[in-house]
């Protein structure tokens, strides 16, 4: 059975590595691609866990010996993904999920049109900038300027939803799993023919429902929350902080 890549991305503390932490708990044959990147490993990250950590020297090799499928840099660190993970997934019949930003997935859409690209945003910015505070608390650095210099970034990146395919707000957990969950068994359904097990007519509703085309109602709140325009996906307002924040 051939297996599908999947790309995933979101701003800065979306929560999208929880969201494929869960999901690899609930459905087999999903592989992770560990990126290498060139930043410093954070609180309690270890090498090969979280990510390959290497020097910059190193990661330029790599890219100089086309070892990777992509690479971006992104505030001022570089990071990417083996191509080797690819090759080993779908040698095994396993699908591959690749948790990259903006850049790197466009990069890989222009390798592999076949690829199923999935964009996560947070509810609005309120919950965005107390997601990364407390990222930053339990990490035991709190760096206000990073912190609204990932805001402005997450306003940037948003613009690019309508490069994706499926759309998920992940405002509550447990929803949001479980619609990365049905984005994950009907695309196997519908490219492989894989059979869906438990209330397969409900799973390809709520994929469906992730689609870009089917979100416009879910993303007009939260685009607006982030003063993004949805007719053009362009940043109408500027972004600034909420007194209410705090």
């Amino acid at each position: 059975m051939a297996g599908i890549l999947f790309i995933i991305s979101a701003p800065s503390g979306s929560g999208k590595s929880t969201l494929v932490s869960e999901l690899r708990k609930q459905v087999s044959g999903v592989d992770f691609a560990i990126s290498w990147t060139t930043r410093a490993p954070r609180g309690s990250e270890e090498n090969g866990r979280e990510y390959h950590f290497t020097t910059r020297e190193d990661f330029e090799r790599r890219i100089e010996a086309g070892l990777f499928l992509e690479h971006a840099e992104v505030f001022g660190n570089l990071y990417g993904t083996a191509r080797q993970s690819l090759d080993e997934a779908l040698d095994s019949g396993h699908d591959l999920m690749l948790d990259i930003d903006v850049q790197g997935a466009e990069q890989v859409r222009s390798k592999i049109a076949a690829a199923v690209s999935i964009f996560v945003l947070p509810p609005n910015p309120k919950v965005l900038r107390t997601r990364l505070r407390n990222r930053s608390r339990a990490e035991g650095v709190v760096n206000e300027a990073e912190l609204y210099r990932r805001l402005a970034a997450a306003s940037r990146e948003i613009e690019k939803y309508r490069e994706y395919s499926y759309i998920l707000i992940n405002d509550v957990l447990d929803r949001a799993v479980a619609q990365l969950e049905a984005i994950v068994l009907a695309e196997r359904f519908y490219r492989n023919g894989e059979p869906i097990a438990y209330r397969s007519r409900r799973v390809l509703e709520v994929a469906a429902a992730c689609l870009l085309t089917n979100s416009q109602e879910r993303l007009k709140p939260v685009l607006e929350a982030f003063g993004i325009d949805g007719a053009s996906g362009q940043q109408q307002l500027p972004f600034g902080d909420d007194p209410d924040d705090d």
